[in-house]
């Protein structure tokens, strides 16, 4: 049986834009995760949600994978963002917007 690493790497690998979140996108479970869901929404973002609450490994796994003590988490290409505050702010700048577009991210809302 693979490692709670292993699932970890395995579900950010399968998908461009994978959030780790508390929730579904349609049922966000926390504020924090509902703010990034509705950046993500609002540039039109397809992305891979990853419900922490239905597996409580993963829930803990997924803070010690990417060093970071909180969720959501949001994964762009592999690469760790970062929190709700760092995805509000670089949406806010712009920023977000135009990593997206670095990393070859189609914005349907763009």
């Amino acid at each position: 049986m693979a490692s709670v690493h292993d699932r970890i790497a395995e579900d950010i690998a399968s998908s461009d834009v994978v959030l780790f979140m508390k929730g579904t996108p349609l049922f966000p479970q926390c504020g924090f995760s509902a703010a990034v869901v509705q950046i993500l929404s609002t540039l039109g973002v397809k992305f891979k949600a990853v419900d922490v609450l239905k597996d409580a490994e993963v829930r803990q796994g997924i803070k010690a994978f990417s060093n970071w003590p909180t969720i959501p988490q949001l994964y762009i290409k592999g690469e760790f963002v970062g929190g709700c505050d760092i995805v509000r702010e670089m949406h806010e700048t712009g920023e977000l917007k135009s990593y997206f577009t670095a990393k070859g991210i189609a914005l349907e809302n763009a």
